[in-house]
């Protein structure tokens, strides 16, 4: 009996030790924020720090051109850093077809913008299947 009440506690001392740890971490990343950082709240508003107010622990948030909220200080969960676009790899976008091509060296796929692209290629394959199968049938 009393090895469980040890095992519990010593449990309990880990666990306990772990949270603080992610806790230190959380209020070393919230003290790091400056202005111009672009930040994700807990509840997934993503946006850019504009101002930070130690006075009242509050953070200036914009989300959209001109449009500015403010958050308390505990309200940001992460920092959100930005992919870094790869040189040689460009998408070119041809309009009257409207699907794009992601040109990286010497291959080219065509990647359609939407799924009624992939609605028609479908009908086409079943079409000439139809027509193949027919073919043979006549010349039988």
């Amino acid at each position: 009996m009393i090895i469980l009440f040890v095992v519990l506690a010593g449990l309990m001392f880990f666990m306990s030790s772990r949270s603080r740890k992610q806790q230190r971490a959380q209020q070393e990343f919230r003290s790091q924020l400056a202005p111009g950082q672009e930040v994700m709240t807990g509840s997934g508003m993503f946006g850019t720090v504009v101002e930070i107010d130690d006075a009242s622990d509050t953070v200036t948030i914009e989300s959209a051109p001109g449009s500015q909220t403010r958050w308390l200080r505990a309200a940001i969960a992460k920092r959100v850093d930005t992919p870094v676009e790869d040189e040689d790899e460009t998408v070119v976008t041809d309009e009257a077809s409207e699907t794009g091509t992601i040109t990286s060296g010497d291959d080219h796929v065509d990647v359609p913008d939407d799924l009624s692209g992939l609605d028609t290629a479908q009908r086409e394959y079943r079409e000439q299947q139809r027509r193949e199968d027919g073919g043979s049938d006549a010349a039988k």
